[in-house]
């Protein structure tokens, strides 16, 4: 079956909601190749990387393991379509956007079941990241016409002084595992949109939906403009920082990849290095709150509908100690109430986490919580035997105050951990005692409270009384250790222009 007709297939037997489970394997069980220069390629050397299903550890298909060449490839694509593609009007550029938008709509259902088989996350989650990624190229896409420079008052009536936004050429767009196609297509949206053309990188773990927009982008976007090269992070990811025409770099992933990222560009030219990185994000829970929506928001905020694998995921609960023991508890009840198992069925609530290696990472974490005696587990801690790559949402509770790694690194897995807290102060400062500040959520009834938190909270995301969920258009990103730039609002299209400007005497 071509990928057309299993799209369609998809379409008829799955509609959005409960309903009948169509094949996956066949979904995803044929020839992938990855896009270069307009055209589906396997890698240079043939090799191929095995597709793991982490909710039964079968292997379900196989990817093309792209090397240094085919990077080398893409680029060499990438910057034979730039002037062109810089070129083009901005509008038109905006119409290519809404085309690819169009697509990923159209095939929403089938790409939804490959990140759920690929991913681990429900079915109900993970369309809606392609809703999401339609709707953020249809953002950005209604951007264009503020791609503009401005101009500047000069002392004399007899020259002007502007500002034009420039493209940088290539860019190099490195994306995380845990919304596979959501940031597959969402991110690329700015840099097109600024004129660049890019070389995609997906997460080694989850690629195949992002090589399956390959297969859509090939008859929509004009070749060369957008790439996509599958394989390690340790392979393609470091050529592609390294090469010495791709000027731009754009990262979603960890910290410790960001800081090799970084020094591996630095050692070829000046480049231009966005991060959007991880955080060990806090959650205070003042003693005026509305406590029943606390508790909801903790729930929430933990992001637990993608098993907790979020780099903006609230796993720090600070409560303020006349309360703790009550929203402990209730958290904890809410944990345990949640369905954990086949992500394929519409009511469950959390699958099975995206890899093995992150099944090690988030279960070596909650064996030393166990093994800590200054922390209590209040729900969850049971590490099945498999198969499948499953965890219950965990929570750990450390009434003495807060210690340990459990507390100071981030687990991106369904692992929170709460202490209390006296005072105002006391809660501020143990949010901001780490290097790293991405998001916080702050639940209080009290204006000053709030806004002094607004004022004092080292983070780049802030939320009072809500949680997890982005307001479309609104800069995110972090400080510190989390992360270098801004994405999902006009903030993240400047990032990818350089400003030039021009003084006309005349």
């Amino acid at each position: 079956m071509n990928a057309a007709s299993i799209s369609e297939s998809v379409r008829q037997d799955s509609p959005s909601g409960p309903g009948a489970v169509p094949d996956v394997r066949e979904i995803v069980d044929r020839h992938w190749r990855m896009l270069i220069g307009g055209e589906l390629k396997d890698a240079a050397s043939a090799g191929t990387l095995d597709v793991v299903n982490p909710a039964d550890e079968t292997v379900v298909t196989r990817i093309p393991l792209g090397g240094p060449s085919d990077v080398d490839d893409a680029v060499a694509a990438a910057s034979r379509a730039a002037p062109d593609w810089a070129a083009t009007s901005v509008t038109d550029r905006a119409q290519v956007l809404r085309d690819l938008a169009d697509a990923i709509e159209t095939h929403g259902e089938e790409l939804a079941w490959i990140d759920t088989v690929d991913n681990g996350s429900p079915i109900a989650v993970m369309r809606d990241d392609f809703r999401i990624a339609v709707q953020q190229l249809r953002y950005f896409a209604g951007l264009a016409l503020h791609l503009r420079g401005e101009t500047i008052p000069t002392a004399g009536r007899n020259s002007a002084d502007f500002t034009l936004r420039d493209p940088f050429g290539v860019v190099g767009r490195i994306v995380a595992f845990n919304h596979p196609l959501m940031f597959a297509a969402a991110r690329i949206a700015a840099p097109l949109l600024a004129g660049n053309t890019v070389v995609l990188k997906p997460a080694e773990a989850t690629s195949v939906s992002a090589l399956r927009l390959g297969e859509l982008a090939a008859g929509v976007v004009p070749a060369g403009v957008l790439n996509i090269v599958s394989g390690l992070g340790g392979v393609v990811g470091e050529r592609l920082v390294t090469h010495p025409d791709v000027p731009r770099i754009a990262l979603t992933g960890s910290e410790p990849v960001a800081r090799r990222i970084q020094a591996q560009a630095a050692d070829v030219a000046v480049k231009t290095v966005t991060l959007e990185l991880g955080g060990k994000n806090p959650l205070i829970v003042f003693p005026d709150a509305d406590l029943e929506d606390a508790v909801e928001g903790a729930v929430r905020g933990m992001n637990f509908t993608w098993q907790g694998q979020s780099c903006g995921s609230t796993s720090r609960l600070l409560i303020h100690r006349s309360v703790y023991d009550q929203v402990v508890t209730e958290v904890g009840r809410r944990l345990d109430r949640m369905r954990v198992g086949d992500p394929t069925r519409p009511d469950t609530d959390m699958g099975p986490l995206a890899s093995e290696n992150q099944y090690r990472k988030v279960t070596g974490y909650i064996t030393a919580g166990l093994s800590d005696p200054a922390l209590e587990l209040v729900a969850g801690g049971q590490i099945p035997d498999g198969p499948g790559y499953y965890v219950r949402p965990t929570l750990f509770s450390a009434p003495s105050g807060a210690t340990g790694p459990l507390f100071t690194e981030e687990i991106f897995g369904p692992v929170l951990v709460a202490s209390p807290f006296d005072s105002y102060d006391e809660a501020i400062a143990e949010a901001n005692a780490l290097p790293v500040g991405l998001t916080a959520s702050v639940w209080t009834k009290e204006l000053r409270t709030a806004m002094a938190a607004a004022r004092d909270l080292r983070t780049g995301y802030l939320w009072i009384n809500w949680s997890a969920a982005h307001v479309p258009g609104t800069p995110f990103g972090g400080v510190a250790n989390s992360g270098i730039g801004r994405e999902e609002g006009i903030e993240e299209l400047q990032e990818y222009t350089q400003t030039k400007n021009v003084y006309l005497r005349f």
